[in-house]
């Protein structure tokens, strides 16, 4: 059975896990270091401050998760691990987020994603409501999301 709850910084060694083993969007632990400045330590220090998250667990096993920073309004992340795909994890995870990014004040809220029509995020954000600002940063696109 899939529950859904707040994450928690014990959970941050399988979350990082996680988010290495996605099928698209593929990243190291490296490159999260390298391009992002993102280890389970540095990660751990912004939940502190800004920064929250909710997990998916099938029974003990986070199968999905998602993370937002409520000082910029920006949703980081929503990843899902293979296998689990397709059954409404991220959507649920997703709205999570949102909905407490909404609730700490924010009329509008933001991400950056590919702009390839051939990746499932592409299709994935625009069904749930985001719309694209048209901004192109390091060959991603700056997507929003309006208050309802």
């Amino acid at each position: 059975m899939l529950t859904y709850r707040n994450m928690e910084t014990a959970d941050l060694p399988e979350v990082f896990e996680l988010r290495t083993s996605t099928l698209e969007n593929v990243i190291t632990h490296e490159e999260l270091e390298r391009d992002y400045g993102l280890t389970p330590l540095t990660l751990a220090q912004a939940m502190e401050a800004s920064v929250r998250g909710w997990v998916c667990c099938d029974d003990d096993r986070i199968v999905g998760f998602a993370m937002g920073d409520s000082a910029t309004g920006e949703m980081n992340v929503v990843a899902v691990l293979p296998g689990y795909e397709g059954r409404g994890i991220g959507k649920k995870v997703l709205g999570l987020v949102q909905d407490w990014l909404f609730g700490s004040g924010h009329t509008e809220v933001w991400l950056m994603a590919t702009p390839d029509p051939g990746i499932r995020a592409y299709g994935f954000y625009r069904r749930l409501g985001w719309r694209t600002t048209g901004e192109l940063i390091d060959g991603e696109e700056k997507m929003v999301l309006r208050r309802p």
